[in-house]
């Protein structure tokens, strides 16, 4: 097993232990930004989507972190920000009103009309935030080894 494979399988790992509670965060931070209450009923709700998330993102994730860098078309934070169809639906479902954002969030982010659209490792920790720039540094480093073996 490689080093890039070794890394990917411990970040998605720690990212399918992660989303359930960057889920919950984010719907409680729009509920409070509403003044909502947080009812026992909108928090089974979002654990049932934090575990959701973690399910359908954390297996995509997996697809894509445990593959040959040959088959990696998209990055991983493409993955992520698919995250947000979690917390969004839920507020929806209880009709809270979406923000105002600014006119590149509405443009490059159409769907997510709450702003919960994350923008790096780190939204989702320290250890993930970590893991993340390693991966990264060791697909970039497999990436310019095999350039250097091919044009050898």
């Amino acid at each position: 097993m490689t080093v890039l494979t070794e890394l990917g399988q411990e970040l998605a790992q720690e990212l399918e232990i992660a989303l359930p509670a960057w889920v919950e965060a984010r719907v409680r931070f729009i509920c409070q930004a509403w003044a909502l209450d947080w009812s026992e009923e909108i928090a089974n709700d979002t654990q049932e989507a934090g575990k959701k998330c973690a399910t359908e993102v954390g297996l995509r994730l997996r697809e894509l972190l445990e593959s040959g860098i040959e088959q990696q078309d998209i990055n991983p934070m493409s993955i992520l920000r698919s995250a947000t169809n979690y917390p969004t639906q839920v507020l929806k479902n209880y009709e809270v009103p979406p923000i105002e954002r600014d006119h590149f969030s509405e443009g490059a982010f159409p769907d997510d009309v709450y702003g919960l659209t994350p923008a790096a490792f780190s939204d989702f920790g320290q250890t993930a935030h970590e893991l993340g720039i390693a991966w990264g540094a060791a697909k970039a480093h497999t990436h310019f080894s095999r350039r250097r073996e091919a044009q050898s």
